[in-house]
């Protein structure tokens, strides 16, 4: 791929970009197939005004009544407000849910009334293009079903599963006659302080690609007919590296690291066909994504070739002024978003960015062409949807909505991501004669359990909306009676702490209960939240929860942790006092009856960590760290522990069986860089139970002209296996990725020894110019 040559973003002069002279111009192509050819045909026909109402996208609440962006209760639309942007101001897009989720059947009869404003009120008829963010499922329809979050699937390590929970989830949102989802989130989760690392596929741009590429090939299938979805890469490109830790913060990412970790994701989902892309809401070396002619338009259209549309994050164009300071006004910032390489503006609150972008084309600043080549783009889209035939789906063709079938899937993926990551003396799984104390504030939340993105943005109303669902405890109850989870005078919960105090809510009750109990199940971790609330200053799990987990572990009785977090936060202090631990992540709705399956030995865990799990609040370094990272000092000075030390290692996750490696082999012990790495190692379930083991396939350059890393992941495989069983698992490498970007900004791929790890065993072979 043609690399860049210059730093990447653009010229500051004072407080402005400059972007004189960076207008792209029309394609002199003709079209390529019938959906061009209807698309330049429509063009033609179109006013500027109409032009710029398709690159203006509002949200739900600038056409709902009440007063501001306040909504009335129970929602309803506004026509008047609705026709002054569907019929006056053209606009091509609507998005999110007004702060409250709808059932399928109130999606559908809203999303109606818009299109028929659309399509029989307005000129041309031109159908609106409804966005929204499902997530892990149709997240903001009432009866969907949902899967778990990002960081939650990428821990099962199955890209099989994967694809299906998207299929399912496109079903859902094309039901709801929404066509457009805001999904994968393909940001690297390379910083655990991040409060949105669990919207995403952990930290590792393998792992990541693999996962994108799923979710992708799920949401869009081989064709965008009624029961997919176009999905929206995001958020492009730097987000999850904030220099800060802290949402919406500048990053400060060399360009040779940029393409080395971050371009590798966005890079093959847009090869795997996604159509559009939403733009990082932060700075990446000074300048804001969304100014940055380099990022927007060199690297993502002339180097990676997306052709779909960049559509803003929420308000980001006025961010220009008001958080980066790069623009003078509101009209300079659409004048350098714009250029840069926008294509949608998520304005969302009015639609002053389209008076604005008609000013700028009618003095001459942006030219109409500029603006046609983003137009194109939306049309086609929209086309592509079948918008134009069909802007509406019909209920009935969706019969499989909230199905068993689909809650079974949500089940099988929810159960495969949760890890099993310590098991003294096999405490797990329970027996189901046992008698379980249950607490922590974990332990009674359908809220925990989905995270943010669930029902409110926050997920703050969770609870309300999955009632019929069952939590930690609830599931618990049902799996071995309710008499069976002890606590005094027959109450069957003890909270231990609690969210809205953050305090000890009653720590002799549990130290009591635990008298009676055979073991006590200690459900920490965090409550839901993303984005800018979910920020934090220490990655220490909260004092309150440390304090109730070494009164747990102060009784003698043994304790099993059950992590329900978004991220991985530090459990140093009490880790070590712990007789088991489960990591959760986000797992959703069928994430309880998942947990308890578990515990109690229904099914096998099989999950592995898709992050490094820190033992320190200063020991944030990923799995693919350097040599010099790695290593410590043993000559008696002051250095005598590793530098890399984490408290679980990425990839790392057991089980209640045992597999045993073995017959690792390599084809060849020479190939050449045309060539193709052929490994072959033989896996045996060597315990009495079936279970899953995750294949992971790691190389190291062991010299390089740029300092290599200790290991990186090329490969994996998820295996099934009975007990007894075995299984030879293969391999193939290219040559070509066992390369690295260079100091010239361009792939490298040298000569020299690499080493292959796969489970415990390693073996060594040579790359050569020719054989």
């Amino acid at each position: 791929m043609k690399l860049l040559k210059t730093a990447l973003g653009i010229a500051v002069g004072g407080a402005m970009f400059t972007l004189m002279g960076m207008q792209s111009k029309s394609p002199e192509m003709p079209p390529k197939d019938k959906t061009d050819q209807k698309v330049e045909k429509l063009l033609k026909k179109m006013t500027l005004e109409e032009k710029v109402g398709q690159m203006t996208q509002v949200t739900l609440e600038v056409i709902s009544v009440g007063e501001g962006t306040a909504v009335a209760s129970p929602h309803q639309l506004d026509e008047e407000k609705m026709r002054k942007m569907i019929v006056d101001y053209k606009v091509g897009s609507i998005l999110n849910c007004a702060g409250m989720p709808h059932s399928k059947e109130r999606w559908n009869e809203m999303i109606s009334k818009m299109q028929e404003m659309a399509t029989k009120q307005t000129r041309l008829g031109i159908p609106i293009i409804y966005g929204i963010d499902a997530i892990h499922g149709t997240n903001y329809t009432t009866g969907s079903t949902l899967f778990p979050q990002q960081v939650g699937l990428a821990a099962t390590w199955n890209t099989e599963l994967v694809e299906q929970a998207a299929e399912l989830c496109a079903y859902e949102t094309r039901a709801s006659s929404i066509p457009w989802n805001f999904s994968p989130v393909l940001d690297l989760g390379i910083d655990p302080r991040w409060p949105r690392q669990w919207e995403g596929f952990g930290e590792d741009p393998y792992l990541s690609s693999e996962m994108g590429v799923a979710m992708v090939k799920g949401f869009e299938g081989d064709q965008l007919d009624k029961y997919h979805v176009a999905s929206c890469l995001k958020h492009y490109i730097g987000y999850g590296a904030p220099q800060s830790g802290k949402d919406r913060t500048p990053a400060w990412i060399p360009e040779r690291m940029m393409y080395e970790l971050f371009v590798p994701a966005f890079k093959k989902a847009i090869d795997a066909g996604s159509r559009t892309i939403m733009i990082n809401s932060g700075e990446v070396n000074g300048v804001p994504v969304h100014a940055s002619h380099k990022l927007l338009t060199t690297l993502l259209r002339d180097e990676l070739g997306f052709e779909g549309v960049a559509v803003t994050d929420w308000y980001d164009i006025w961010n220009l002024v008001e958080r980066h300071h790069v623009a003078k006004d509101k009209k300079e910032a659409v004048k350098l978003a714009v250029l840069a390489g926008v294509d949608m503006s998520m304005v969302p609150y009015d639609v002053e960015f389209a008076d604005l972008l008609i000013e700028l084309v009618k003095e001459g600043t942006i030219t109409e062409e500029r603006i046609d080549l983003s137009v194109r783009r939306i049309l086609k889209l929209k086309y592509e949807l079948g918008l134009f035939e069909n802007p509406v789906t019909n209920l009935a063709d969706y019969k499989d909505f909230g199905s068993d079938k689909f809650i079974g899937i949500a089940k099988d993926a929810a159960t495969e991501s949760i890890t099993l990551l310590k098991n003294n003396k096999n405490v797990l799984p329970l027996n189901k004669t046992a008698k379980v104390l249950v607490t922590g504030p974990n332990a009674n939340s359908m809220r925990t359990l989905n995270g943010g993105w669930s029902y409110t943005w926050q997920g703050d109303r969770t609870d309300e909306f999955a009632k019929d669902k069952q939590t930690v405890l609830e599931a618990i109850q049902a799996k071995i009676g309710t008499e069976n989870v002890l606590f005094e005078q027959g109450v069957q919960y003890v909270a231990g702490a609690d969210y809205k105090t953050d305090e000890i809510v009653d720590i002799n009750a549990v130290l009591d209960a635990a008298d009676k109990a055979d073991v006590i199940l200690l459900c920490l971790g965090e409550n839901s939240y993303t984005e800018k609330p979910g920020d934090l200053n220490d990655l220490t799990l909260s004092s309150n929860q440390i304090r109730l987990a070494q009164a747990a572990a102060s009784t003698g009785t043994p304790v099993v942790l059950l992590l329900n977090e978004g991220r991985p936060r530090i459990i140093n202090g009490f880790e070590g006092e712990m007789d088991a631990i489960l990591q959760a992540f986000l797992p959703g709705n069928e994430g309880g009856v998942a947990i308890a399956d578990i515990l109690f030995g229904d099914a096998n865990p099989s999950g592995k960590l898709p992050y490094t799990y820190p033992r320190n609040v200063n020991d944030l370094v990923p799995y693919y760290h350097k040599f010099s990272e790695n290593l410590a000092h043993n000559d008696g000075n002051e250095y005598t522990d590793p530098f890399f030390n984490p408290q679980y290692e990425f990839g790392f996750g057991l089980s209640y069986t045992t597999f045993e490696y073995s017959d690792l082999k390599l084809a060849q012990k020479e190939i050449n860089k045309n060539g193709e790495l052929e490994v072959s190692i033989k896996l045996t379930n060597t315990g009495n139970r079936e279970g899953k083991e995750v294949v992971q396939l790691y190389t190291t350059d062991l010299v390089a002209s740029i300092t290599p890393s200790v290991k990186r992941l090329k490969a994996f495989q998820k295996v099934a296996l009975k007990a007894g069983e075995s299984k030879t698992v293969t391999f193939s490498i290219p040559a070509k990725d066992l390369s690295f970007i260079g100091l010239e900004n361009k792939p490298v791929l040298e000569e020299g020894t690499f080493k292959v790890t796969v489970g415990n065993l390693t073996e060594e072979f040579e790359l050569v110019n020719s054989l």
